[in-house]
This record gives structure tokens, sequence and C-alpha cells, in this order.
């Protein structure tokens, strides 16, 4: 077990942009074999878009890991947070770590970013993508981006997470955000046997519809259950999704001044506004 998480402790930089290559591609080969709605649009330009928001959020992420790193170290060296105050086998404390990171810094988190008005005016960027697919995934505003952060942060500082477990659990978050909007198939039963424990495509394709209620459902990201705890799940046939978001001017997903500018647009009025 150790060996396992000195890998991801060790991990290059390099090998961690492939595994985002490598989920990236893996999901669009399988949405152009097996699609779940045939969009008519422009593949790469759509993508192009999107990996504009992903270049912006690695940024963060870089910063972000140069500013913590320092952090894991104090809390390593002075054994601070609710995991030095137990005595678990790694597994144990692996598995806490990424259930405590999964629902602060992926649910709870998300949950707020569609309460809290200031917060949805920010995440409104990412429901605004007309033709959900793969790279869907990495359409985040920078502001959206970096409250998920500090989020994660406070996390790891309460539990006192070592940063072997954070980037297990920053790889496995890859994984699931490409493989949860991906624009493929699942076959129905498969897909709902997955979504008891795991979030899968079908699932989150209803967050993504264009208005409420669904927008303001299936707020998980790795795990499924927070949405049945809390009484946010929803689950249907995913081709009554309508992708978009009632608030904004679809005809400008894919302009980026207009989205970057969504937050401070005051002729986007909010239901809340009224």
């Amino acid at each position: 077990m150790d060996s396992f998480l000195n890998f991801f402790e060790t991990l290059p930089s390099w090998q961690k942009l492939l595994w985002i290559f490598i989920c990236i591609s893996a999901n669009w080969i399988a949405e152009l074999i097996i699609p779940l709605v045939k969009f008519n649009y422009k593949k790469w330009k759509h993508a192009g878009v999107n990996l504009v928001f992903l270049a912006m959020d690695l940024s963060i992420n870089l910063l972000f890991g140069v500013l913590t790193l320092g952090i894991f170290t104090w809390l390593n060296t002075n054994e601070f947070g609710l995991l030095y105050l137990i005595d678990l086998p790694t597994w144990a404390e692996l598995l806490i770590a990424v259930l405590a990171l999964d629902f602060s810094a992926q649910y709870l988190v998300h949950y707020l970013l569609h309460k809290v008005p200031f917060m949805w005016r920010f995440h409104m960027i990412h429901h605004s993508d007309t033709t959900v697919d793969a790279t869907s995934a990495t359409r985040h505003h920078p502001g959206d981006y970096l409250m998920r952060e500090v989020f994660a942060l406070l996390v790891i500082i309460l539990f006192g997470i070592p940063l072997a477990y954070y980037l297990f659990y920053r790889m496995a978050t890859v994984f699931f955000a490409y493989f949860t909007h991906a624009n493929f198939y699942m076959p129905k039963k498969l897909d709902k046997i997955l979504s008891f424990v795991f979030v899968t495509p079908n699932m989150h394709k209803f967050h993504h519809h264009f208005e409420m209620p669904w927008t303001d459902t299936n707020f998980g990201n790795i795990f499924s259950f927070w949405d049945r705890l809390f009484g946010t799940l929803t689950y249907d046939d995913p081709k009554k999704v309508i992708f978009g978001l009632d608030l904004v001017d679809a005809s400008k997903d894919q302009d980026i001044v207009y989205q970057l500018n969504i937050p401070f647009n005051k002729k986007i009025i909010l239901k809340t506004d009224k």
C-alpha cells in the first residue's frame, strides 16, 4: 500500500497531464463510436473553447500546488488533523480522505455554487454549454475553480490529509469528471447498477438540463450516495435532457469573452434578483 501511495506522491507533472489527455481521449473515442446524442456541431472548435478554460484552471492548480506544498509538509511534521487522532490501516485512512474530499470539496461546494447567488454567477459558465461532451468537464470559470480549491484546502487541513492521499483523490476526480460528462451511450441497466454507488454518465446528464428543477440535482462527482442521502437525486431517461442554461444567451456558448463576463453581466437576471 505504501508503494502504491508513493507512486502518486512522486508522480511528475507531465504524467498528471498525460492522465488528463488519456481520460479526454478515451471518452472522445467512445463518443465517436457510440454517441448518446448526435450533436450538429464542430467538435474540435467546441473542444478548443473548453480547453481554454482548462488552461486557465491548470494555471490556478499549479499556483495552488505551489502555495499548499508547505501546508502538506507542516501537517505531516506536526501531525495535525483528524487522521492523526485515529489509528487505522492505510487503506481505511485513504478511503476516509477520499470520502471527506468528495463530500466537502465536490458535493457540498457544488451545492453552494448553485444556491448562493454570488457563487452561482461563476458556476453558470459550466452550465451554459449547449453541447455537453467530455471536454465540458473542463469548462469552469477561474472563480468557480478557485472556490473549489479553497474548500479542498479546508478539508485537507481539518483532516490532516497527506499529499499522496490528495493526489490519488485528484486523479480519481479527473477520471470521473470526463467519464460523467462524456456523450456516449451506456446501457441503462449497467448505468443504473453503477449509479447506486458512483456518479454515472446518464445520471449526471440531468444536472446539465437547461432549466430547474433538474439543474439543481445530482451534485456528486465520484460517489452518488451523497445525492441519495440528501434528497438531491434525479434519475430518468437522459435523452429528455436539453443542454444549456435558460438564463444566458445560448448562441454565445462558445464566445469565451461573453462566458468569462457572465458573473459580472448585469443584464443576466437571476431568479433571486427579481
